[in-house]
């Protein structure tokens, strides 16, 4: 029996194994005019596997890419877009530098430090007051996440004049959305929405 699990194994498999013999069969053309005719033909056939990708940006790009891939970049004929290089397809990417920078408040985040720095920025007025408490609203989230004995909205502002450095000066009128009264909302409509099914379950008998 001839088994795809003796056969050679498929570059880009989502294609099946047809596709790849037209690749290969195309690549064999001596005529570079036929060869080329035979190219956009598999490029129709590849395209219509996957109809739903048409109004894709750049999904013609892509089919060429992919067949330069099967056809190990040997189809040697001119293509409606910059093929890849081949040396690229196999080139290591370059390591990801490691954020080793020390987080000081780490139940906060380093997002919320950068919004800090970002609020000092700024000049004062009411756009700078709103960021400090959207940035307060957030912190108050995290600390909520960790600690159930919310400390209350004093301990949000002073570690936010600590994480400052106190360059940034809050309203005396500023507070904090309560955010336990909206889980007690979702939980209300929770509850509301299984009495009504509830009811319609009573009605149904």
């Amino acid at each position: 029996m001839d088994y795809n699990s003796n056969r050679k194994k498929l570059l880009l498999p989502e294609y099946g194994r047809h596709i790849q013999k037209m690749v290969n069969h195309c690549v064999t053309i001596e005529d570079i005019q036929e060869r080329t005719k035979c190219a956009h033909a598999i490029i129709g056939n590849m395209g219509n596997m996957f109809p739903h990708l048409r109004d894709v940006n750049d999904f013609k790009h892509k089919l060429w890419d992919h067949l330069a891939i099967m056809s190990d970049f040997k189809l040697g004929i001119e293509t409606p877009f910059d093929l890849p290089e081949k040396d690229t397809l196999y080139k290591r990417p370059k390591k990801m530098p490691y954020n080793n920078e020390r987080i000081r408040y780490r139940h906060y985040g380093r997002t919320i430090e950068k919004m800090i720095d970002k609020a000092c920025e700024m000049e004062e007025g009411e756009h700078k007051q709103h960021l400090i408490l959207l940035i307060a609203n957030n912190m108050k989230k995290s600390l909520l996440m960790w600690n159930k004995d919310f400390p209350g909205d004093a301990r949000v502002f002073a570690d936010i004049r600590k994480m400052s450095k106190d360059r940034l000066v809050i309203s005396d009128d500023m507070k904090i959305p309560e955010h336990r009264e909206h889980q007690g909302g979702h939980q209300n409509q929770n509850r509301n929405r299984k009495k009504r099914q509830f009811k319609r379950h009573d009605d149904r008998k």
